[in-house]
Protein backbone atom coordinates (compact mmCIF):
# COMPACT_ATOMS: atom_id res chain seq x y z
CA UNK A 1 0.00 0.00 0.00
CA UNK A 2 1.28 3.41 -0.69
CA UNK A 3 0.29 5.91 1.93
CA UNK A 4 1.19 9.49 1.60
CA UNK A 5 1.33 10.72 5.86
CA UNK A 6 0.86 14.49 6.86
CA UNK A 7 2.05 16.03 10.17
CA UNK A 8 0.78 19.74 11.01
CA UNK A 9 3.52 20.45 13.49
CA UNK A 10 7.74 21.37 12.56
CA UNK A 11 10.03 18.52 12.47
CA UNK A 12 12.42 20.61 13.87
CA UNK A 13 11.01 20.81 17.34
CA UNK A 14 9.99 17.59 19.29
CA UNK A 15 6.38 16.72 20.21
CA UNK A 16 3.87 13.79 20.61
CA UNK A 17 2.44 14.69 17.24
CA UNK A 18 5.59 14.57 15.65
CA UNK A 19 6.40 11.40 17.50
CA UNK A 20 3.69 9.42 17.09
CA UNK A 21 3.72 10.15 13.24
CA UNK A 22 7.45 9.22 12.94
CA UNK A 23 6.95 5.79 15.10
CA UNK A 24 3.41 5.32 13.10
CA UNK A 25 5.85 5.53 9.82
CA UNK A 26 8.21 3.28 10.84
CA UNK A 27 5.89 0.54 12.18
CA UNK A 28 3.84 0.93 8.70
CA UNK A 29 7.58 0.59 6.85
CA UNK A 30 8.12 -2.38 8.83
CA UNK A 31 4.77 -3.86 7.88
CA UNK A 32 5.85 -4.18 4.26
CA UNK A 33 4.29 -0.86 3.25
CA UNK A 34 5.65 2.30 1.11
CA UNK A 35 4.92 5.32 3.44
CA UNK A 36 5.87 9.21 2.85
CA UNK A 37 5.39 11.69 5.51
CA UNK A 38 5.40 15.36 4.67
CA UNK A 39 6.04 17.91 7.35
CA UNK A 40 7.00 21.28 8.18
CA UNK A 41 10.94 21.46 8.56
CA UNK A 42 13.98 23.33 7.08
CA UNK A 43 15.19 21.85 4.12
CA UNK A 44 18.78 21.36 5.64
CA UNK A 45 17.25 19.75 8.82
CA UNK A 46 18.61 16.32 9.37
CA UNK A 47 15.23 13.99 8.54
CA UNK A 48 14.56 10.51 8.12
CA UNK A 49 14.84 9.48 4.58
CA UNK A 50 10.88 8.97 4.37
CA UNK A 51 9.93 12.68 5.49
CA UNK A 52 9.47 15.34 3.00
CA UNK A 53 10.63 18.71 4.43
CA UNK A 54 7.76 21.32 3.56
CA UNK A 55 9.43 24.56 4.73
CA UNK A 56 10.03 26.73 7.80
CA UNK A 57 7.10 26.85 10.36
CA UNK A 58 5.52 29.11 12.37
CA UNK A 59 4.58 29.36 15.71
CA UNK A 60 1.07 29.35 16.88
CA UNK A 61 -0.50 29.48 20.46
CA UNK A 62 -2.42 26.13 20.59
CA UNK A 63 -3.90 24.18 23.14
CA UNK A 64 -2.38 25.86 25.90
CA UNK A 65 0.92 25.11 24.12
CA UNK A 66 3.00 26.58 21.33
CA UNK A 67 2.62 25.04 18.03
CA UNK A 68 5.17 24.98 14.81
CA UNK A 69 3.39 24.72 11.81
CA UNK A 70 3.37 26.04 8.35
CA UNK A 71 0.59 27.63 6.12
CA UNK A 72 -0.13 29.72 2.67
CA UNK A 73 0.47 29.74 -0.76
CA UNK A 74 3.74 28.04 -0.78
CA UNK A 75 2.61 25.49 1.80
CA UNK A 76 -0.11 24.76 -0.44
CA UNK A 77 1.72 24.48 -3.64
CA UNK A 78 4.58 22.03 -1.89
CA UNK A 79 1.95 19.99 -0.61
CA UNK A 80 0.03 20.05 -3.62
CA UNK A 81 3.10 18.63 -5.43
CA UNK A 82 4.09 15.96 -3.09
CA UNK A 83 0.50 14.48 -3.45
CA UNK A 84 0.63 14.53 -7.02
CA UNK A 85 4.15 12.83 -7.24
CA UNK A 86 2.92 10.31 -4.22
CA UNK A 87 -0.21 8.75 -5.80
CA UNK A 88 -1.01 7.58 -2.63
CA UNK A 89 -3.40 4.57 -2.14
CA UNK A 90 -4.18 6.20 0.73
CA UNK A 91 -4.03 9.92 2.22
CA UNK A 92 -3.36 10.09 6.36
CA UNK A 93 -3.39 13.37 7.91
CA UNK A 94 -3.10 14.48 11.83
CA UNK A 95 -4.58 17.28 12.88
CA UNK A 96 -6.67 18.44 10.18
CA UNK A 97 -8.50 21.40 11.74
CA UNK A 98 -5.14 23.14 12.57
CA UNK A 99 -4.41 25.79 10.18
CA UNK A 100 -1.40 23.46 8.86
CA UNK A 101 -0.25 21.50 5.84
CA UNK A 102 -3.02 18.81 7.37
CA UNK A 103 -5.67 21.21 6.21
CA UNK A 104 -3.97 22.10 2.86
CA UNK A 105 -3.53 18.54 2.16
CA UNK A 106 -7.32 17.28 2.81
CA UNK A 107 -8.45 20.32 0.61
CA UNK A 108 -6.12 19.39 -2.20
CA UNK A 109 -6.68 15.20 -1.93
CA UNK A 110 -8.46 13.48 -4.91
CA UNK A 111 -8.76 10.38 -2.98
CA UNK A 112 -10.02 8.38 0.34
CA UNK A 113 -8.36 10.51 3.40
CA UNK A 114 -8.37 8.72 6.71
CA UNK A 115 -7.56 11.80 10.00
CA UNK A 116 -6.25 11.19 13.19
CA UNK A 117 -7.14 13.88 15.83
CA UNK A 118 -5.62 13.83 18.83
CA UNK A 119 -6.66 16.42 20.77
CA UNK A 120 -9.63 16.72 23.13
CA UNK A 121 -10.44 20.17 23.34
CA UNK A 122 -13.80 21.56 21.91
CA UNK A 123 -12.74 25.58 21.30
CA UNK A 124 -9.62 27.20 20.10
CA UNK A 125 -8.15 30.64 18.46
CA UNK A 126 -7.35 28.01 15.82
CA UNK A 127 -10.83 26.60 15.19
CA UNK A 128 -12.72 29.95 15.39
CA UNK A 129 -9.66 30.80 12.55
CA UNK A 130 -10.51 28.19 10.68
CA UNK A 131 -14.56 28.18 10.60
CA UNK A 132 -14.72 28.79 6.83
CA UNK A 133 -12.66 25.79 5.85
CA UNK A 134 -14.14 23.58 8.80
CA UNK A 135 -17.35 22.12 7.34
CA UNK A 136 -15.36 21.65 3.62
CA UNK A 137 -12.41 19.94 5.74
CA UNK A 138 -14.77 17.99 7.80
CA UNK A 139 -16.81 16.68 4.55
CA UNK A 140 -13.53 15.44 2.53
CA UNK A 141 -12.45 13.31 5.17
CA UNK A 142 -13.39 9.83 4.49
CA UNK A 143 -12.30 7.87 8.13
CA UNK A 144 -11.66 9.22 11.65
CA UNK A 145 -9.30 8.06 14.19
CA UNK A 146 -9.37 9.30 17.70
CA UNK A 147 -6.61 8.75 20.12
CA UNK A 148 -8.84 8.47 23.21
CA UNK A 149 -12.26 8.58 24.30
CA UNK A 150 -12.80 12.00 24.80
CA UNK A 151 -10.97 12.86 21.72
CA UNK A 152 -13.82 10.35 19.99
CA UNK A 153 -16.04 12.19 22.36
CA UNK A 154 -15.52 16.04 20.32
CA UNK A 155 -15.99 14.08 17.09
CA UNK A 156 -19.04 12.48 18.15
CA UNK A 157 -20.59 15.53 19.76
CA UNK A 158 -18.77 18.64 18.35
CA UNK A 159 -17.92 17.34 14.87
CA UNK A 160 -21.06 15.77 13.63
CA UNK A 161 -19.32 12.33 12.93
CA UNK A 162 -17.78 9.32 15.01
CA UNK A 163 -14.09 7.86 14.93
CA UNK A 164 -12.58 4.97 15.80
CA UNK A 165 -10.83 4.61 18.83
CA UNK A 166 -6.67 3.64 18.10
CA UNK A 167 -4.54 5.07 21.29
CA UNK A 168 -0.86 6.29 20.34
CA UNK A 169 1.65 3.62 20.17
CA UNK A 170 5.11 3.01 21.94
CA UNK A 171 7.59 1.48 20.14
CA UNK A 172 8.36 -1.42 23.28
CA UNK A 173 11.81 -2.43 22.18
CA UNK A 174 12.86 1.04 22.19
CA UNK A 175 12.53 1.66 25.88
CA UNK A 176 12.95 -1.89 27.34
CA UNK A 177 15.77 -3.25 28.64
CA UNK A 178 18.41 0.08 28.10
CA UNK A 179 20.86 0.94 30.23
CA UNK A 180 19.87 3.78 32.91
CA UNK A 181 22.09 6.94 33.32
CA UNK A 182 25.11 6.75 35.28
CA UNK A 183 24.94 7.20 39.18
CA UNK A 184 21.16 6.60 38.39
CA UNK A 185 18.65 5.26 40.08
CA UNK A 186 20.86 4.64 43.58
CA UNK A 187 19.50 3.36 46.69
CA UNK A 188 16.05 3.55 47.63
CA UNK A 189 16.21 2.35 50.66
CA UNK A 190 13.53 2.89 53.53
CA UNK A 191 13.18 6.58 54.44
CA UNK A 192 15.97 7.62 52.81
CA UNK A 193 16.63 7.21 49.07
CA UNK A 194 14.95 7.01 46.02
CA UNK A 195 14.46 8.62 42.54
CA UNK A 196 12.00 10.44 40.69
CA UNK A 197 11.46 11.76 37.40
CA UNK A 198 9.85 14.35 35.13
CA UNK A 199 10.13 15.05 31.75
CA UNK A 200 8.00 17.93 29.83
CA UNK A 201 7.84 21.58 29.98
CA UNK A 202 8.22 22.63 33.79
CA UNK A 203 7.31 26.71 32.75
CA UNK A 204 3.81 25.05 31.12
CA UNK A 205 1.04 25.70 33.48
CA UNK A 206 -0.92 22.45 32.43
CA UNK A 207 2.39 20.24 32.93
CA UNK A 208 1.72 20.11 37.31
CA UNK A 209 5.47 20.76 37.80
CA UNK A 210 5.04 23.24 40.34
CA UNK A 211 2.32 20.36 42.44
CA UNK A 212 5.58 18.30 41.99
CA UNK A 213 8.31 20.54 43.12
CA UNK A 214 5.98 21.32 46.28
CA UNK A 215 5.76 17.35 46.87
CA UNK A 216 9.34 16.87 46.26
CA UNK A 217 10.58 19.57 48.35
CA UNK A 218 8.70 18.41 51.84
CA UNK A 219 9.62 14.63 51.18
CA UNK A 220 13.19 15.69 50.72
CA UNK A 221 12.72 16.85 53.94
CA UNK A 222 12.01 13.53 55.32
CA UNK A 223 14.47 11.58 53.41
CA UNK A 224 18.07 12.77 52.88
CA UNK A 225 19.23 10.57 49.77
CA UNK A 226 15.83 11.72 47.68
CA UNK A 227 16.61 12.91 44.08
CA UNK A 228 14.79 14.69 41.24
CA UNK A 229 15.80 13.97 37.79
CA UNK A 230 14.15 16.63 34.46
CA UNK A 231 14.34 17.08 31.10
CA UNK A 232 12.69 18.86 28.79
CA UNK A 233 13.30 22.29 27.23
CA UNK A 234 14.17 25.55 29.76
CA UNK A 235 17.02 27.24 31.56
CA UNK A 236 18.70 25.40 34.09
CA UNK A 237 18.61 28.97 36.14
CA UNK A 238 14.99 29.08 36.20
CA UNK A 239 14.72 25.34 36.89
CA UNK A 240 16.53 25.50 40.00
CA UNK A 241 15.54 28.53 41.50
CA UNK A 242 12.39 26.92 41.90
CA UNK A 243 14.11 25.15 45.08
CA UNK A 244 15.47 25.79 48.20
CA UNK A 245 19.14 26.67 47.73
CA UNK A 246 19.73 23.61 50.46
CA UNK A 247 17.68 21.04 47.85
CA UNK A 248 19.32 22.68 44.53
CA UNK A 249 22.33 19.66 44.58
CA UNK A 250 19.52 17.02 44.31
CA UNK A 251 18.25 18.21 41.36
CA UNK A 252 19.76 17.01 37.96
CA UNK A 253 18.70 18.63 34.94
CA UNK A 254 18.69 16.83 31.60
CA UNK A 255 17.62 19.75 29.38
CA UNK A 256 15.99 18.68 26.01
CA UNK A 257 17.17 14.85 25.58
CA UNK A 258 17.05 12.42 22.43
CA UNK A 259 14.67 9.76 22.46
CA UNK A 260 17.55 7.66 23.11
CA UNK A 261 17.73 9.42 25.79
CA UNK A 262 14.73 10.01 27.16
CA UNK A 263 14.43 6.01 27.16
CA UNK A 264 17.57 5.76 29.35
CA UNK A 265 16.00 9.34 31.14
CA UNK A 266 12.93 7.10 32.14
CA UNK A 267 14.95 3.83 33.50
CA UNK A 268 17.10 6.34 35.58
CA UNK A 269 14.26 6.82 38.37
CA UNK A 270 11.86 4.77 40.98
CA UNK A 271 9.14 6.70 40.35
CA UNK A 272 8.09 8.70 37.54
CA UNK A 273 5.58 11.38 37.72
CA UNK A 274 3.25 13.05 35.27
CA UNK A 275 1.54 16.09 37.53
CA UNK A 276 -0.17 17.53 34.64
CA UNK A 277 -3.51 19.08 35.27
CA UNK A 278 -5.25 19.22 32.08
CA UNK A 279 -5.57 19.36 28.25
CA UNK A 280 -4.35 15.87 28.12
CA UNK A 281 -6.30 13.61 25.15
CA UNK A 282 -3.73 10.49 26.18
CA UNK A 283 -0.70 10.72 27.77
CA UNK A 284 2.03 9.13 25.61
CA UNK A 285 4.92 9.40 27.61
CA UNK A 286 3.00 7.43 30.62
CA UNK A 287 3.54 4.34 28.11
CA UNK A 288 6.81 4.80 27.22
CA UNK A 289 7.56 5.05 31.14
CA UNK A 290 5.49 1.62 31.33
CA UNK A 291 7.48 0.44 28.34
CA UNK A 292 10.92 1.15 30.45
CA UNK A 293 9.28 -0.70 33.30
CA UNK A 294 9.44 2.30 35.83
CA UNK A 295 6.81 2.33 38.16
CA UNK A 296 3.96 5.36 37.40
CA UNK A 297 2.67 8.22 39.61
CA UNK A 298 0.12 10.41 37.77
CA UNK A 299 -3.01 12.90 38.27
CA UNK A 300 -6.08 11.01 38.04
CA UNK A 301 -7.09 12.31 34.48
CA UNK A 302 -9.24 10.72 32.98
CA UNK A 303 -6.75 10.04 30.06
CA UNK A 304 -4.10 9.23 32.58
CA UNK A 305 -6.78 6.96 34.23
CA UNK A 306 -7.57 4.88 31.02
CA UNK A 307 -3.75 4.13 30.28
CA UNK A 308 -3.38 3.17 33.75
CA UNK A 309 -6.36 0.76 33.77
CA UNK A 310 -8.00 2.53 36.32
CA UNK A 311 -5.17 2.74 38.47
CA UNK A 312 -3.85 -0.94 38.27
CA UNK A 313 -0.74 0.08 35.94
CA UNK A 314 0.43 3.04 38.16
CA UNK A 315 -0.65 5.17 40.95
CA UNK A 316 -3.06 7.97 40.29
CA UNK A 317 -3.64 10.88 42.78
CA UNK A 318 -6.00 13.66 42.80
CA UNK A 319 -5.36 16.10 40.18
CA UNK A 320 -3.13 19.12 41.94
CA UNK A 321 -2.80 17.88 44.98
CA UNK A 322 0.31 18.30 46.40
CA UNK A 323 0.27 17.02 49.73
CA UNK A 324 -1.37 13.51 48.33
CA UNK A 325 1.25 13.11 46.24
CA UNK A 326 3.46 13.73 48.07
CA UNK A 327 2.09 10.39 50.50
CA UNK A 328 2.04 8.21 47.77
CA UNK A 329 5.58 8.52 46.90
CA UNK A 330 6.70 8.48 50.20
CA UNK A 331 4.70 4.96 50.18
CA UNK A 332 5.94 3.83 46.78
CA UNK A 333 9.61 4.63 47.25
CA UNK A 334 9.87 2.32 51.10
CA UNK A 335 7.29 -0.45 49.28
CA UNK A 336 9.41 -2.19 46.66
CA UNK A 337 6.67 -5.36 46.60
CA UNK A 338 3.69 -2.56 45.51
CA UNK A 339 6.78 -0.78 42.97
CA UNK A 340 7.16 -4.22 41.34
CA UNK A 341 3.43 -5.14 41.37
CA UNK A 342 2.72 -2.18 39.11
CA UNK A 343 5.36 -2.66 37.12
CA UNK A 344 4.44 -6.06 36.08
CA UNK A 345 0.42 -5.22 35.50
CA UNK A 346 2.34 -2.16 33.08
CA UNK A 347 4.05 -4.79 31.28
CA UNK A 348 1.05 -6.64 30.24
CA UNK A 349 -0.52 -2.70 29.50
CA UNK A 350 1.59 -1.51 27.58
CA UNK A 351 1.98 -4.93 24.83
CA UNK A 352 -1.39 -3.63 23.84
CA UNK A 353 0.48 0.04 22.69
CA UNK A 354 2.92 -1.52 20.88
CA UNK A 355 3.50 0.06 17.37
CA UNK A 356 3.25 -3.09 15.60
CA UNK A 357 0.25 -3.94 17.20
CA UNK A 358 -2.02 -0.56 16.55
CA UNK A 359 -0.45 0.20 12.82
CA UNK A 360 -2.23 -3.32 11.87
CA UNK A 361 -5.36 -1.68 13.29
CA UNK A 362 -4.66 1.94 11.36
CA UNK A 363 -4.11 -0.41 8.29
CA UNK A 364 -7.60 -1.63 8.80
CA UNK A 365 -9.26 1.77 8.72
CA UNK A 366 -6.89 2.45 5.56
CA UNK A 367 -8.25 -0.72 4.17
CA UNK A 368 -11.84 0.62 5.05
CA UNK A 369 -12.02 4.14 3.74
CA UNK A 370 -10.18 2.69 0.22
CA UNK A 371 -13.18 0.42 -0.01
CA UNK A 372 -15.46 3.11 1.00
CA UNK A 373 -14.35 5.51 -2.03
CA UNK A 374 -14.32 1.89 -4.40
CA UNK A 375 -10.58 3.66 -5.68
CA UNK A 376 -11.54 6.41 -7.02
CA UNK A 377 -10.37 9.64 -7.42
CA UNK A 378 -12.20 12.99 -6.66
CA UNK A 379 -13.05 14.92 -9.87
CA UNK A 380 -12.92 18.32 -8.53
CA UNK A 381 -10.52 21.38 -8.88
CA UNK A 382 -7.71 21.50 -6.78
CA UNK A 383 -8.82 23.70 -3.36
CA UNK A 384 -6.60 25.29 -1.54
CA UNK A 385 -6.20 28.36 1.01
CA UNK A 386 -3.08 30.61 -0.60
Amino acid sequence: MRIGIVCPYSFDVPGGVQNHVMDLAEALIGLGHQVSVLAPADEDSELPAYVVPAGRAVPLPYNGSVARIAFGPVSTARVRRWIIRGDFDVLHVHEPLTLSLSMLAVLSARGPVVATFHTAMTRSRVLSAAQGALRIVLERITARIAVSALARKVQVEHLDGGAVEIPNGVTVRKYAGVDPLPGWPGECASGVGGSIGFLGRFTEARKGFPILRDAFVELARQRPGLRLLVAGPGDPDDLYGRFPADLRERVDFLGRVSEADKARMLRSVHLYVAPNTGGESFGMILTEALAAGTTVVASDLDAFRRVLDQGRAGCLFPNGDAVALRTILGELLDDPVRRAALTACGDQVVAGFDWPVVARRVVEVYAAAIEATDGRVIDQEWVGLG
